[in-house]
């Protein structure tokens, strides 16, 4: 008995041993796992960023792009945020039926009266539908209720036999996809005012997101958008590519956790805010851009040219004013397609006569006086090249001042050809140029993207001799017009040369966070001498040369120029390059400016330099000169009395104010109404009523715009003019009987 017991004892303990053992067995693989899975397994980490990504997600709040301003401040490129909210129309705010509709009519009236595209039934109908395809009730189904809550009520309600009372539920399918609802996006004073509207000030909750945009806007429409530039997938240039990153800053990021499908709350912590983009501020003149555009594109239209580029250069800073490129389109018009001013490296022609004055007066110690035969406009051999001659005829003998006036290829030709093609020192001309002149390098814009020049320095090419005839006169050389212009500066800089600047700064908001200025490039390209005899040539140019038809009257302001034509050998055949480089005030030179246009050989039209570009330089040194009050002259309080020649008529109380203070003698026939004047040799003003009969053409030649119209207009007359100054010519006579709404031209000069 007692080894029964004994043996049932030991299985026992024994079955006890096993299942400590197995317990221990299952707490060391348990432990082993956890191990296993804590410190070596990336299966939970993974799981965890899975269930992380579900439930939250980091958003990045976009910086806002920096601005492109102009130097005056006016912005040329700026990034403003769109707006438009997305609906939840399965928010759990808008499951009542009855106030949602109440709310959404009310929404869709003052939508549709703020955007006035649909009326306020087609958005009602909308957000209706969209709420009923989001939210839907479905599986109906009975289910008992009791009527009241505590045991006393329920008391009751078992008395009266109603304890329990029948309830219809639904199971709901919500769709919680956002829904825009606004026919476009609005910018953020709009949405100040929308936000206020019903369902839109979240007066049913949280019922949909604000998605915004930053997008890019151009203000100034297509004026230097070239210059101004483009990123994305439409390109990638000028100012918006070159200052990608500083215009760009630095996005933020927010942590926000899931609500709904599309719909985040933010979570505390893990915020960072965005860092806004630089502000770039250029070197251009908004005034005098817009003036060089509407001067270029007039030139470019009259004589249905290619393409042009225009640019105005600040003589003593580099500072570009203005930089205008224009090439027409196959509808005729004209737009801003390409950079020609630093992309187009072409032969530039008699511009180039510059660099080859330099070289003989400076290098090869030609005087001045040397003369030669340029035969009259026939053509001639020079060296090894054959049939090189002058557009114009005229000239037989002379000297070097005249061949600069009238841009004579032949001297040109035949001067270099005999210090540097018969000497053999092809490399010496070479060497000045690229050396001396720095004419082979570019100017510092090559993140705007400015081209090469090429100045050949190896002279291993199959006719050496001609190439070194045809450089004298600007063929067989490729240069930008922002080269050429840097060069064209450096003389009207006394020498030295610097490097052009279209960015002036970088700024976050009034401060400066990086200043650029002009980087000078050669400090003298010629000597004292040979600078003084260049720009006497050059004024030349303007008083009695090539472009003496734009700038021969020097009694106002005189101004140092060079044109230049160059025809054009790649492609089409017939055309050519005209370019005019001047800088003023010629005395004390303050701008540089230069046009050059690619046009064809048609009737009627211009190809040479001088008729080709002279009116777009024409109008711009007249503007700036109009412009720049410090240029006018004073009228001095000694020496002899000066009295004026004109004055305009129109009211004649106000005319006679003038000339009693201008002129020694006033005669008139009333004191009122509206007069004519005629100034006799004695100075004497005479003013002459105007008779003003109701129904008839008044006289208002003589008279200024402003009293010529407000006289016409008066009459019921519709007027359109032309020209500036007085009235000189009226579409209709004087005294011809007229009738409202009549239209009447006038011409003022």
């Amino acid at each position: 008995m007692k080894r029964e017991r004994s043996k049932i004892k030991s299985d026992i303990l024994l079955r006890v041993r096993l299942l400590y053992v197995l317990f221990f067995l299952a707490a060391a693989v348990v432990l082993a796992r956890l191990v296993w899975v804590q410190l070596f397994s990336s299966e939970v980490a993974y799981n965890a960023r899975r269930l992380e990504s579900r439930i939250f997600t980091e958003e990045v709040i976009p910086a806002q792009r920096g601005s492109i301003l102009a130097r005056g401040g006016e912005p040329l490129a700026a990034s403003i945020f769109r707006y438009q909210p997305l609906f939840d129309f399965a928010a759990p705010g808008l499951d009542s039926l009855k106030t949602f509709h109440e709310q959404a009519d009310s929404l869709a009236k003052l939508l549709a009266a703020f955007f006035g595209d649909r009326p306020a039934s087609e958005y009602s109908r909308r957000m209706r539908q969209e709420h009923a395809r989001r939210y839907r009730l479905v599986n109906p189904r009975d289910t008992t209720l009791r009527n009241s809550e505590g045991w006393f009520p329920r008391l009751m309600d078992r008395l009266r036999g109603e304890e329990f009372t029948t309830r219809r539920i639904y199971d709901t399918i919500r769709d919680h996809t956002p829904v825009g609802i606004f026919p476009r996006e609005v910018d953020y004073a709009e949405w100040e005012t929308l936000r206020r509207y019903p369902l839109l000030n979240w007066n049913m909750g949280m019922v949909y997101r604000l998605s915004e945009r930053d997008q890019r806007i151009y203000p100034q429409g297509e004026l230097g958008r070239r210059t101004i530039g483009l990123t994305g997938d439409r390109g990638n240039y000028g100012i918006e590519a070159a200052y990608r990153d500083e215009l760009a800053g630095r996005d933020g990021k927010a942590v926000r956790q899931r609500i709904a499908r599309g719909f985040y709350g933010r979570v505390a912590g893990g915020h960072e805010d965005p860092v806004d983009g630089l502000n770039v501020v250029t070197t251009l003149d908004l005034d005098l851009q817009d003036v060089a555009d509407k001067a270029l594109r007039r030139q470019l239209a009259a004589q249905n040219a290619t393409w042009g580029t225009t640019i105005v250069m600040e003589v003593a800073t580099g500072e570009i004013l203005a930089l205008v490129n224009l090439g027409r389109t196959a509808d005729g018009s004209y737009i801003e397609r390409e950079n020609y001013a630093l992309g187009r490296s072409m032969e530039p022609g008699s511009t180039f006569k510059l660099a080859t004055m330099l070289a003989l007066l400076d290098d090869a110690g030609m005087s001045p006086e040397v003369t030669y035969d340029t035969h009259n406009g026939d053509p001639v051999t020079v060296g090894p090249a054959r049939n090189i001659r002058d557009s114009h005829r005229g000239d037989k003998v002379i000297d070097f001042r005249r061949a600069v006036a009238s841009s004579s290829n032949v001297y040109f030709a035949k001067a270099v050809w005999d210090r540097y093609g018969i000497t053999g020192k092809k490399q010496q001309y070479s060497d000045f140029l690229h050396n001396e002149l720095r004419l082979g390098q570019t100017v510092g814009l090559e993140q705007l993207g400015e081209r090469a020049p090429s100045i050949t320095t190896d002279w291993k090419v199959p006719d050496p001799g001609v190439m070194l005839v045809k450089m004298a006169y600007g063929y067989r050389v490729q240069l930008a017009p922002i080269q050429m212009i840097t060069f064209y500066n450096a003389i009207a800089n006394g020498g030295r040369m610097i490097s052009p600047v279209l960015v002036r700064e970088l700024r976050r908001g009034d401060e400066v966070e990086e200043r650029f200025e002009c980087e000078t490039l050669k400090s003298s390209i010629c000597s004292r001498s040979t600078l003084e005899e260049v720009r006497r040539c050059l004024e030349a140019v303007a008083s009695t040369g090539t472009a003496s038809a734009f700038f021969r009257d020097t009694l106002r302001l005189r101004v140092a120029a060079k044109t230049g034509t160059a025809q054009i050998t790649s492609g089409e055949k017939g055309r050519y390059l005209g370019s005019m480089a001047a800088y003023f005030p010629a005395d004390n030179p303050r701008y540089t400016v230069l046009t050059s246009i690619e046009t064809r050989a048609q009737p009627g039209k211009a190809y040479y330099g001088g008729p080709l570009a002279g009116p777009v330089v024409k109008r711009l040194v007249d503007y700036i000169y109009a412009r720049s009050h410090d240029w006018y002259g004073r009228v001095e309080t000694d020496g002899p009395r000066r009295y004026p020649d004109r004055i305009k008529g129109g009211a004649i109380a106000q005319v006679r104010r003038v000339a009693d203070r201008l002129s020694p003698r006033v005669s008139f026939d009333r004191r009122t109404g509206w007069g004519r004047t005629r100034v006799d040799s004695l100075s004497r003003v005479e003013i002459a009523g105007l008779a003003d009969e109701p129904g008839t053409m008044p006289d208002v030649r003589g008279m200024g715009l402003k009293d010529a119209l407000f006289v016409l207009e008066s009459h019921g007359l519709a007027v359109r003019f032309t020209g500036q100054g007085a009235v000189v010519q009226q579409s209709i006579a004087a005294g011809t009987r007229i009738a409202p709404g009549s239209a009447v031209t006038i011409t003022l000069r």
